[in-house]
């Protein structure tokens, strides 16, 4: 074999190594900030559920204590989220959650429900778009 052929091939293993180590570490971030995102929409989804819940009972003390921390949970990852997931996304879910807010101070049960609905609606939609699957590569 010549030198020149020897070096060709050196370095076409160095090119095919590094697309094989940027793959592994797509995949890698990929797979984490999906975890996140499962996680927190779980959480938040349990929280909103169980709000809801006790809409049924009408405690306002209850329902206050809740509603603060829904947004405290949603303070303290919506900046991480922001990394990795459409803003107007997120958008969505904040307007929702002041629309709730709003409609739990004003007592009006029916549409504050209808709120937290669509907020598990949206977090749902936004794990399902952001999951690693042949449908949303392709």
């Amino acid at each position: 074999m010549s030198k020149k052929r020897i070096e060709k091939e050196e370095r076409m293993i160095r090119e095919i190594i590094i697309c094989i180590g940027i793959i592994v570490i797509i995949l890698t971030g990929n797979i984490i900030t999906q975890n996140y995102t499962d996680e927190f929409v779980n959480e938040i989804s349990e929280e909103l559920n169980r709000l809801s819940e006790i809409i049924i009972l009408e405690k306002k003390e209850i329902i206050n204590e809740k509603v603060e921390k829904i947004q405290s949970l949603w303070k303290e990852n919506n900046t991480k989220l922001a990394y990795f997931i459409e803003h107007d996304e997120l958008e969505k879910v904040e307007t929702s959650l002041e629309s709730m807010k709003s409609y739990l101070e004003v007592r009006d049960y029916d549409q504050a429900k209808n709120e937290i609905d669509k907020n598990i609606f949206i977090l749902k939609h936004i794990e399902k778009k952001y999951d690693l699957n042949l449908e949303n590569i392709f």
